[in-house]
């Protein structure tokens, strides 16, 4: 007989750490961490503007969160965007800035995996991977870098990295490759934005579950990475986003440069 599930947590209510904030929130559509983040972010005073690049989704997440008590009714600004594009992040954040007058805060949660060995993979599904997750968030990064900076300093990037960035797993060479430069990225950024009085960190989550896992990746192996979790459970996608509403808000003000690890996962 196997030992059940852990099960998770209740999530915690909001405490206000985000009270009177902007943020703006890339791959917010779906069930995966952009959105409980956007959702968290409201939870906790935010205003939020969500972006993706399914726009049916990509509306369907804006009435969501509309729906929530915090929110009071107001249906967040909701700006479609492929972070491949140039011309469509800078429309981004102009939108941000053109609806609310400024941004706080910027989450850069855009990326794409995939399982593939890499002798059977193709420089397209290299490219597409490292487009999307490494050069998208350094795309995000720059356009919210240049609004910080002309208005003055101050502001708040966090990026979405993962433990692949440090860990090996057979069919993830792309995906660690551009999460391992997302976490450089991060690094270096922070170094060159500190004299603005901007913070840049990111998280690194292990096993988030959503239901888009099991379309890239096997039940089987799905159900191995959780057991290697010493809570014997992989993290619900807003455990991650409250890691990341805390590194976003007051409560981390000196930290820079970080690349904060939500993982039970043994070394």
């Amino acid at each position: 007989m196997t030992d059940p599930i852990p099960q998770a947590p209740t999530p915690p209510e909001g405490h206000g750490l985000l009270e009177g904030k902007i943020v703006v929130v890339t791959a917010a559509a779906g069930t995966g961490i952009g959105f409980a983040t956007a959702r968290r972010c409201v939870e906790e005073g935010a205003t939020v503007v969500v972006s993706d690049a399914h726009e049916r989704r990509l509306a369907d997440a804006a009435d969501t969160l509309a729906e929530l008590p915090a929110s009071g009714g107001v249906r967040p600004l909701a700006v479609p965007c492929n972070v491949t594009d140039e011309a469509q992040v800078q429309h981004l954040y102009d939108a941000a800035v053109e609806r609310h007058g400024r941004f706080d805060v910027a989450v850069n949660n855009a990326g794409l995996g995939g399982q593939v060995d890499i002798v059977d993979m193709t420089d397209e599904q290299w490219s597409l991977v490292l487009d999307v997750t490494l050069t998208g968030t350094f795309r995000c990064t720059r356009a919210a870098l240049r609004h910080f900076y002309v208005r003055g300093g101050g502001g708040v990037i966090v990026n979405n990295a993962s433990v692949l960035g440090w860990r090996a797993q057979a069919g993830q060479s792309h995906y660690a490759a551009a999460k391992a430069g997302v976490m450089a990225l991060t690094r270096c950024s922070a170094v060159e934005a500190a004299a603005h009085g901007v913070r840049i960190n990111a998280v690194s989550p292990s096993l988030a579950l959503h239901p888009f896992l099991s379309k890239v990746m096997p039940e089987d192996e799905l159900a191995e990475l959780s057991r290697r979790e010493v809570l014997g459970r992989g993290a619900e996608v807003w455990e991650v986003a409250s890691v990341i509403a805390f590194l976003a808000s007051e409560y981390a003000t000196f930290m820079t440069g970080e690349v904060v690890s939500v993982s039970s996962q043994h070394p």
